[in-house]
């Protein structure tokens, strides 16, 4: 079987470094030939173009701009009224992406709105959300790149986001019926909301389009102390043909370059 591949986040990883054209950089340095970030829209293209170049690595996947963080804002695909919000942030993050030659971008579905009951919103929020896929995958389709939507856990990281669960994005992709739209799997999120990984992998497998690890619960490095095991994990995604990069999005319990060891020995069991 062929090894799996990885890629640092450079949003969760190198981040002793403060600025994303450095930790392109440490990246290469320590032996990564790609990375994704969350959000690079405060740093000027060119630069990162040029960093990117000048490291020789592969950009796999951005996230759409969250919209007004400090407003509680993270993401905007499934806030009904912020449609044309959340086109001109698809607009920004193609541009982004297009010049990083990144073939990936997370569409970001947005939260709850504070004080109203999820079940009572939630009709009108997938509805939202099914339509600006649609839209995002005509968008995408005509660049020859993918759209990708992420559950992300509500017991721990955000009580309030919407897509929360595989099942839900499973029947929302559905909807969408679209092939430039996909599902990124975060190991993390999926075993806190549902735990059953094994099944839950096998049956979404065909619509998976990136994965992401953390160990659960502290989100710290693949072998640290944890409920995941991750060896089986990826002897479990080999067997099961995965091809892509699988993002390293965990927060190092030390420096990130110390932390990579679980990296080493996942590559020479496979020599």
């Amino acid at each position: 079987m062929t090894a799996l591949k990885f890629c640092a986040n450079i949003s969760w990883l190198f981040t002793e470094l403060p600025e994303f054209t450095q930790r392109l950089q440490a990246a290469a340095s320590a032996g990564f030939r790609a990375v994704e970030a969350a959000w690079l829209y405060d740093c000027d293209i060119t630069k990162l173009v040029d960093a990117k170049t000048q490291a020789g690595l592969e950009v796999v996947l951005l996230n759409t701009p969250p919209g007004d963080m400090k407003a509680g804002d993270l993401g905007l695909g499934a806030v009904p009224g912020r449609e044309q919000e959340f086109r001109k942030g698809l607009e920004l993050a193609v541009q982004y992406a297009k010049a990083l030659d990144c073939k990936r971008i997370h569409l970001m579905a947005g939260r709850v709105p504070v004080g109203a009951d999820r079940s009572a919103v939630a009709m009108e929020m997938e509805a939202t959300f099914v339509q600006n896929l649609k839209h995002a995958a005509d968008v995408l389709s005509k660049e020859g790149m993918l759209g990708l939507i992420e559950p992300i856990n509500t017991r721990i990281t955000d009580p309030l986001y919407f897509l929360n669960s595989p099942h839900q994005a499973a029947d929302i992709l559905q909807k969408v019926s679209h092939s430039s739209i996909k599902l990124q799997m975060d190991v993390y999120h999926w075993q806190i909301m549902d735990g059953n990984l094994t099944q839950n992998i096998r049956k979404y497998f065909p619509l998976i389009g990136h994965v992401q690890i953390a160990q659960v619960p502290g989100r710290n490095e693949p072998d640290s102390a944890g409920e995941l095991n991750f060896p089986y994990l990826f002897s479990l995604l080999e067997e099961m043909g995965y091809q892509g990069y699988i993002g390293c999005e965990y927060k190092p319990l030390g420096s990130t370059v110390d932390g990579l060891k679980w990296i080493q020995d996942y590559l020479s069991s496979r020599k």
